[in-house]
């Protein structure tokens, strides 16, 4: 008969030394016990159940049936039963879930002094100097060298993480991967940031967070060629006849009521606050139950609606959906590896609810520029003129150009990467979904949703609802409920993509001309 999900429980510790040998003799995997159970190939291969995920099967056979076994092999005079996990360690058993929720509540403990953009944030009076010196300067910019937490100490407790969870799960357990994954970057963290002010610094932002330069999957556009077609196309629009003019009247404190006002209604019972903050880089950043807005920042009608989408229905939900998960805690925050799809979701949610604008994809697609032109060794002087040769006030360039050279070097060559992720997310996101819906899987499309993921997380994620390690997402944005609208435009934008759109558009502008 099938196994239930928790037939995946460790029923026992390991055998003492010196017990009788018994006459039935378990197979254990050699890339540890939770990699298959017994009904894997003794050669090694992988075992079937759960989709070949490396957890404990849910039974030895394909059909999920578990193998059948002469009726004196389940004698419980002979030895314990097939498909019993061996204990690895002495004390009671523990299940799969229980050691999986315990590695991932240390990786929460871990990652929670480390905190990025803060050990990035330049000094207030750093753009007074620059901008008394007439601009001509570099800023003169240094970093706290008190992190929060003892570097070394903290990269230990990672690597610690990660041992146990190899020898806990075995390096083929899915999930496990995802989790080490994690770990392993947030190791990756630490040493970039003692490395600010440096090309070392540079040097892991770009493994961290890619670069301009690197290539999408089909191994032919990089990330660069997509920001100078969107620069063409974003530059032609001319915003001042799309619409009326939105001036920015409403104070960050006026932002704040209403959105608290929003999210009440889309949160419900969560208690999602938002608060104005005199620290921030960024006109606004959203945490773990928060949303932060500059404060001194004014802002539009559209600004807002722009918020809630961006801030609070991706960034919040995320936070709160990976929080609901009583196994997969470390769904609740986000290492580098999750940037791409965090931040493209954000913008695509924006898009698909008609609230971005001209003005602000030019503004996000300007930094992939900007990134680009620091990696080839533009200064901070430049990078801060060509955003001023663009049409951006002062404040804003040089808000631009330090969020570009936050940690990085500043006189060119070595910049902080994580503002490519941007655009490169938008198309990798809208490519998933397109895929997801052509190939009949559109179920997995919300669990871009789950917590803070990246792309090849999902089907393995999805894989574990039924066994009860996942939890679907309780938050989503509105379109997201309901997918029949958005398959429809996906599968138009590529049926016109596909129609010679181009040669039309032509035919048009020509007409249009006369």
């Amino acid at each position: 008969m099938a196994q239930s999900s928790e037939a995946r429980e460790r029923r026992g510790p390991r055998a003492a030394d010196g017990e009788a040998q018994r006459e039935v003799k378990v197979s254990e995997p050699a890339d540890g016990p939770y990699s298959g159970g017994a009904g894997a190939a003794e050669d090694g291969a992988e075992a079937p159940g759960a989709g070949g995920q490396g957890v404990p099967d849910e039974g030895g056979g394909s059909n999920g049936e578990a193998p059948s076994a002469p009726l004196e092999s389940l004698s419980l005079h002979d030895g314990p039963i097939p498909h019993a996990p061996l204990s690895p360690v002495a004390g009671p058993w523990r299940s799969y879930k229980e050691i999986l929720a315990n590695l991932a509540q240390r990786v929460l403990e871990a990652q929670r002094p480390i905190r990025i953009l803060q050990a990035l944030r330049w000094e207030a009076d750093v753009e007074e100097q620059f901008l008394r010196a007439k601009q001509r300067e570099l800023p003169r910019v240094t970093y706290a060298d008190d992190l929060g937490f003892d570097p070394a100490a903290k990269q230990r407790e990672l690597e610690e993480i990660l041992r146990d969870a190899e020898r806990d799960l075995g390096k083929r357990d899915r999930l496990g991967q995802i989790l080490r994954a994690t770990a392993d970057e947030y190791r990756k963290v630490v040493s970039m940031l003692m490395g600010r002010g440096t090309k070392a610094f540079y040097d892991l932002s770009r493994e961290l967070y890619g670069s301009p330069k690197d290539k999408l999957p089909d191994g032919k556009t990089s990330v660069r060629d997509m920001g100078f077609v969107l620069y063409d196309l974003l530059t032609a629009i001319g915003g001042e006849r799309l619409g009326p003019s939105q001036q920015r009247e409403i104070t960050a404190e006026m932002a704040a009521l209403e959105l608290n006002a929003r999210f009440d209604r889309f949160f419900g019972g969560a208690s999602i606050r938002v608060q104005v903050d005199d620290s921030l880089l960024a006109d606004a950043a959203a945490g773990s139950d928060y949303v932060k807005i500059r404060s001194g920042a004014m802002f539009s009608r559209s600004d807002v609606d722009i918020l809630e989408a961006h801030e609070g229905w991706v960034h919040v939900a995320t936070s709160l959906n990976g929080q609901a998960q009583p196994v997969a805690r470390w769904l609740a925050k986000g290492p580098p590896r999750t940037t791409a799809v965090q931040e493209g979701l954000a913008v695509l949610v924006e898009i698909l609810t008609f609230r971005s604008t001209p003005r602000r994809a030019k503004k996000l697609n300007d930094r992939i520029l900007a990134v680009d032109k620091a990696e080839d060794g533009a200064s901070f002087l430049d990078v801060f003129e060509w955003y001023r040769t663009e049409g951006y006030e002062e404040e804003e360039c040089f808000q631009n150009a330090r969020r570009v050279f936050r940690g990085g070097v500043l006189a060119g060559g070595a910049p902080f990467t994580k503002d490519a992720c941007y655009c490169k997310g938008i198309v990798l996101n809208y490519a998933f979904m397109r895929a997801a819906i052509q190939h009949d899987r559109a179920m997995l499309i919300p669990f871009l949703f789950v917590g803070k993921v990246a792309h090849e997380d999902v089907p393995v994620l999805h894989a574990h609802v039924t066994d009860g390690i996942i939890r679907p997402p309780p938050y989503l944005p509105p379109m997201f409920d309901d997918m029949s609208g958005l398959a429809i435009w996906i599968c138009y934008s590529s049926f016109f993509s596909r129609l010679g759109g181009t040669a039309l558009a032509e035919h048009y502008g020509r007409m249009l001309e006369r």
